[in-house]
């Protein structure tokens, strides 16, 4: 064999491996009250990064699924067919409870436990988005005590079932949501899908939804126009309301929901993405008329903490993989990740990964604590929850950009897993809520819970002192804040400056002080170009790299 054919300097599949030994992620699993699930975590990281479960991602990612709206008689079916593998993968996710498991289970540090879970099962994230609706939708359908005892425990049950049956029937199900409409999106008031009630206190729904992923799922919330009437208060109803509709229907047949085609995405290829439509299908009220909004939206805000957890997630993933071919690839005599420029970059995107990690941890240990009743963390989350979204979510796009282009041009190629991460960045800073959906939430959150800003300067006030840079861009934050005349303008530039205050704090009390300094001095000092890789001369870069460093 001549020279030419010999390879050398190609980097080793990355294969088991756990992510779940993340010290940014572990670290913050114990702060947040879920140090009692650390073994769990473990067990899903290590069978997340195993080849096999690999295997089955990249399977049910490349094999889309297929609609048939007919079966061979010319029977309407409405059933959409997965790969095998997607099925593998839910059945996996749901056997380690990364679902509504958290509401069957009483210790404190169960919703963080769940959180931790999910950012190590990173395989395909197309089927998360089922997982996380069966998670979300407990609190909402809660508004309907009826249906929650009945469906409440089946939601949660580690068991899945992917037959289209009753689901009063099944040993465990999953939900989905359909919300947005085709001339309304994230405008859901806007929504023309009527409700007429029936004399058993059921109700006909007749529209269009423009986006219900995960058609599959046993049951659903759907948001509809209702006629009207009187509410329990005596003021008239009517109006957009909540519907809890079951894909079958108690006598077992089909309930009048037919998916019109499947989504052509740019990336989350396993997900079923679909258009609706309901020709009289049967459902029933959740909460009451003309409040569907404020019943539906606790699953909204649920879902949203998943996309700042996906969101980082997808920066600890590319991270992984760009520090793992700096390891291996050598160039001008030297390993990559001895170079200079690429540990600035690799360095950089270490600091933001574990910046968003830290944040997504924190309102997860939130929501934790205000689904047991503490107020105050119900206030924090409020605000921290949509600021961190809109971030958190915004910088995964580029951060999977610069670890693909670690990678150069095997990067760009299919193989290396990078292009599949790139597609998928942007989907979690659009889905719950896009950019300017999740800033003007920030600002909704501050004009109708003022006491949640409170909260939040109570929580930064705990840094007071110990960074000059952090003081000053909390005190800046307090004066932009009060400027109410051009605040809905400088939206984004708030929940960014929210966003930044948070980590900020929470890396100066619990990260690595070589991580904490890298972010104060970039992020919040100045000394930072416009691309990642552009940090300051002078800092520890060592410690930062080393704990991006993938383990088994």
């Amino acid at each position: 064999m001549s020279d030419t054919h010999v390879v050398t300097n190609q980097v080793p599949l990355l294969e088991d491996y756990n992510p779940a030994t993340s010290p940014v992620l572990t670290e913050a699993l114990i702060r947040e009250g879920g140090e009692w699930g650390l073994d769990e975590v473990v067990e899903v990281g290590a069978l997340n990064g195993s080849r096999q479960v690999q295997r089955w991602g990249e399977l049910a990612d490349r094999n889309q699924p297929i609609l048939h709206t007919h079966d061979r008689y010319g029977h309407r079916v409405d059933e959409v067919e997965y790969d095998p593998a997607y099925h593998e993968l839910m059945t996996a996710a749901i056997k380690h409870g990364l679902h509504a498991a958290p509401w069957a289970d009483d210790r404190e540090g169960s919703h963080v436990v769940r959180a931790a879970k999910t950012s190590v099962w990173t395989a395909e994230p197309g089927h998360m988005c089922p997982i996380s609706m069966t998670y979300a939708v407990v609190p909402a359908l809660r508004f309907n005590p009826e249906l929650a005892a009945t469906y409440e425990p089946l939601l949660a049950s580690r068991v899945y079932d992917p037959e289209l049956t009753v689901p009063s029937t099944k040993a465990g199900i999953t939900a989905g949501m359909s919300m947005t409409e085709k001339q309304g999106g994230s405008d859901v008031r806007a929504g023309t899908t009527q409700a007429t009630p029936n004399a058993d206190g059921s109700y006909s729904l007749v529209g269009h939804k423009w986006f219900t992923s995960a058609p599959m799922g046993d049951i659903f919330l759907v948001l509809a126009q209702a006629r009207g009437g009187e509410r329990s208060d005596g003021e008239s109803s009517g109006g957009l309301s909540c519907f809890f509709l079951p894909r079958v229907l108690p006598d077992g047949t089909r309930n009048r929901m037919f998916l019109q085609r499947l989504k052509d995405k740019l990336g989350n290829h396993a997900n079923a993405s679909s258009e609706v439509e309901y020709d009289g299908a049967t459902a029933w009220l959740v909460g009451e008329e003309g409040r569907g909004v404020k019943t539906i939206i606790e699953m909204v805000n649920l879902t949203r903490l998943d996309c700042a957890l996906g969101s980082a997630t997808s920066m600890r993933t590319g991270l992984a993989r760009a520090v793992h071919h700096a390891q291996h690839r050598k160039a001008f005599g030297a390993y990559l990740i001895d170079q200079p420029l690429m540990r600035n970059v690799l360095a950089d995107l270490a600091v933001e990964a574990e910046a968003a990690t830290m944040l997504a941890m924190r309102m997860a240990g939130a929501t934790d604590k205000a689904v047991r009743g503490d107020d105050r963390e119900a206030l924090l989350r409020r605000i921290g929850l949509a600021a961190g979204k809109y971030w958190i979510c915004k910088r995964a796009t580029p951060h999977a950009a610069e670890a693909m282009e670690c990678l150069g041009g095997n990067g760009y190629v299919e193989e290396s897993g990078m292009p599949r991460l790139y597609r998928e960045a942007p989907l979690m800073g659009i889905w719950e809520g896009s950019g300017n959906v999740s800033a003007l939430d920030t600002l909704r959150a501050m004009a109708t819970r003022p006491d949640c800003v409170e909260v939040l300067f109570d929580e930064l006030s705990k840094t007071a002192g110990h960074d000059a840079r952090l003081d000053a861009h909390v005190a800046t934050l307090r004066d932009d804040l009060q400027d109410l005349e051009t605040i809905q303008y400088r939206g984004r530039k708030v929940a960014e400056d929210i966003s930044l205050a948070l980590q900020g704090a929470l890396l100066v009390r619990h990260g690595h002080p070589a991580v904490a300094e890298a972010f104060l001095a970039s992020r919040l000092g100045g000394q930072w170009g416009g691309a990642f890789g552009t940090l300051p001369t002078g800092l520890d870069l060592a410690p930062i790299i080393e704990r991006a460093l993938v383990k088994g």
